[in-house]
């Protein structure tokens, strides 16, 4: 990827208002990236740093994508769309992971991400579709699979290969760690995950193309009822593909486009970072003053008495 040149512009705020009083104030950072790594506008710094967390999902899932998997198993899109999941281990997803395990001769057994308080299995983890995936292909490729989660583990380096692909630089340069699950995830700058998503949904790869058919066709099990991925897909019909993650980490691409926008709140709040979707997405036209009421209906008027108000945008470069 091409940095370019340091790029700051000031940050959004997203207050929390009760009775239109100011309570509460999230800082937030947002970039908008096309296919080329380019940044065009943004609100913050375009170098901050962040784990992609769960945004990363529809990367790690080209391990399945690329290497004939899908094919040799017979998985299908809500196969492929659990994979990318980050679901609320209803039974229907649940079922969804467990299908992929099925398919290829894998006892549930073998999942290392763990199994949610006050539930039964690992099945159940927002997580386990992910996992299900890399094993999948570890019995494709006969890779060991009780160490698929290993940072060392062909399946991890096939993972790895590809986002550095996409990224144009070394693996080596990747900075590394453990997400809650167990399994790695990476350090980007917010622009470089920008960057990801614009390709992802630019209709250049084949591979991911699927990866977006498969998201956008079935938004019930990337995350679940009333969930912001899900609506936002579900309001949107194909035309932006959605993925957020832990920590204030909210990524959006608009498919057919080659652009991509990423969020990071600093404190982590999941609420501000939907606020802040919601704003930028109806700042750069990818909805409609219709769909923004609706999104906003939900996500910023938090009871009769609270709502969240976006302040800032992004600026042009």
């Amino acid at each position: 990827m091409n940095k370019g040149k340091r790029t700051q512009t000031p940050e959004l705020k997203v207050q929390l208002l009760r009775e239109g009083i100011a309570e509460s104030v999230h800082c937030v950072e947002a970039v908008v990236c096309d296919d080329r790594g380019r940044v065009l506008s943004i609100a913050g710094n375009s170098e901050t740093t962040a784990f992609a967390r769960s945004a990363l999902k529809p990367f790690q899932a080209l391990a399945v994508t690329t290497t004939g998997t899908l094919a040799r198993y017979g998985l299908n899109d809500r196969d492929l769309a659990i994979i990318c999941s980050s679901h609320k281990g209803t039974v229907e997803q649940a079922r969804q992971a467990f299908n992929v395990l099925w398919r290829s001769d894998i006892d549930p057994s073998a999942l290392q991400c763990p199994t949610p308080p006050g539930k039964r299995s690992p099945l159940e983890h927002n997580c386990s579709g992910k996992h299900a995936g890399m094993l999948t292909v570890c019995r494709q490729r006969n890779w060991p699979l009780s160490s698929y989660t290993q940072y060392k583990h062909p399946v991890q380096q096939l993972i790895l290969s590809k986002i550095a692909e996409l990224l144009r630089m070394p693996a080596a340069e990747f900075i590394e760690a453990r997400d809650d699950c167990g399994a790695p995830t990476y350090l980007f700058q917010i622009s470089q995950m920008a960057c990801l998503y614009a390709q992802l949904s630019s209709g250049n790869n084949l591979d991911m193309e699927r990866i977006i058919r498969a998201m956008t066709s079935h938004p019930d099990l990337i995350a679940g009822e009333g969930e912001f991925d899900t609506v936002l897909m579900q309001l949107t019909q194909g035309e932006l593909v959605s993925k957020g993650g832990a920590e204030g980490i909210q990524c959006i691409g608009r498919v057919g486009e080659g652009m991509g926008l990423a969020i990071k709140v600093r404190d982590g709040a999941k609420r501000a970072k939907q606020a802040a979707a919601i704003q930028l997405l109806k700042q750069l036209g990818w909805i409609t003053p219709t769909i923004a009421e609706t999104l906003a209906e939900t996500f910023t008027s938090l009871s009769p008495y609270k709502r969240l108000e976006v302040l800032g945008e992004l600026a042009l470069l």
